[in-house]
């Protein structure tokens, strides 16, 4: 997670927390579309407004700082017990039509699919297995996989791919990367704080950052008084936000990377963008070289749909 908003969310009160989730409960009634996850945080609209607030935040430094052992060991229980039938409550997995395109309709916070999306079709990015791939909807043209070694390695590869239309093979594009995620790893039940990155298939639709537009076609928010941390000039955390690419896992898809909301609450966590490296584990974001990231910045294109295919080899490797 992106440390710029801790202040304000460690302020909230716990009614406001548990006031989150009722909200969403309630749109599903009035019959809004919720996506959820694969290309999408829980989107409640068809075209989300560019909300950007008007005075600046003041950013403090990430902490990187690992969970105790006892957590650790927790978490990963957690995750162990929980994978399977835990995944039609995750945001990590959308709502809408089911794998193969039959059309049917999951709940607010079903199982398989990727809510507004067609799924499946087409052949599979190399290394990707058919539970992910049945989560990449049909029109993604651009794909960019992220893969730790382990559960919990925070040391990634990171691989960029495209194709022609929906039947056209995969094809590599650049070379390998080397990137940093979660100081725990990985993990498919996400909590706010617990160092470890969500496990899922997640679109990219917005992209900012402290420095200006690098000539990139995502919309992208030139706002240097948020994307700033409290670390002194010359210091890698500096630098961690000159550009950002917000990954949509519990977010609005396609509001900027400074919009606050988290339609699923603060306890599945937030914030979770792909950034600058910091040279050091992160909280949960995906970091890269800063020359790579605007690289990436320019081959990506709101056209394509792009998405991020991410987690561990194992998870990301799995059959149905």
């Amino acid at each position: 997670m992106a440390d710029h908003r801790r202040r304000r969310r460690a302020t909230r009160s716990g009614a406001d927390a548990v006031r989150a989730r009722p909200s969403v409960i309630i749109a599903a009634a009035a019959g809004t579309t919720l996506v959820v996850g694969a290309a999408g945080a829980l989107n409640l609209g068809s075209s989300p407004a560019h909300r950007d607030g008007t005075s600046a935040r003041v950013a403090s430094a990430p902490s990187s700082a690992p969970a105790t052992t006892a957590g650790s060991t927790v978490a990963a229980a957690t995750a162990a017990a929980t994978r399977g039938s835990a995944r039609s409550v995750r945001p990590n997995w959308a709502a809408g039509p089911v794998a193969g395109g039959s059309g049917a309709t999951a709940t607010a916070a079903g199982s398989g699919g990727v809510g507004g999306f067609a799924v499946g079709g087409g052949a599979a990015v190399p290394g990707i297995g058919s539970v992910m791939m049945s989560r990449v909807p049909r029109d993604a043209r651009q794909v960019i996989v992220v893969s730790g070694a382990g559960h919990d390695a925070s040391i990634n590869n990171v691989t960029l791919w495209q194709r022609a239309d929906e039947k056209a093979p995969w094809v590599p594009y650049g070379v390998p990367m080397t990137g940093r995620n979660g100081a725990n790893g990985w993990t498919e039940t996400h909590r706010e704080g617990d160092l470890r990155s969500p496990i899922g298939v997640f679109g990219l639709t917005a992209a900012g950052g402290r420095l200006p537009d690098p000539g990139t076609a995502m919309p992208y928010e030139y706002r240097p008084s948020f994307y700033q941390t409290a670390a002194p000039q010359g210091e890698p955390m500096a630098d961690a936000f000159n550009y950002v690419v917000a990954i949509d896992y519990n977010r609005v898809a396609g509001r900027p990377p400074s919009d606050p909301a988290r339609p699923l609450g603060d306890q599945v966590g937030g914030d979770i963008w792909l950034h600058v490296d910091h040279q050091s584990a992160t909280r949960a974001c995906v970091a890269l070289p800063q020359g790579e990231l605007v690289s990436i910045l320019r081959w990506l294109s709101p056209s394509s749909h792009p998405v991020l295919v991410m987690g561990d080899v194992a998870d990301l490797g799995a059959e149905l």
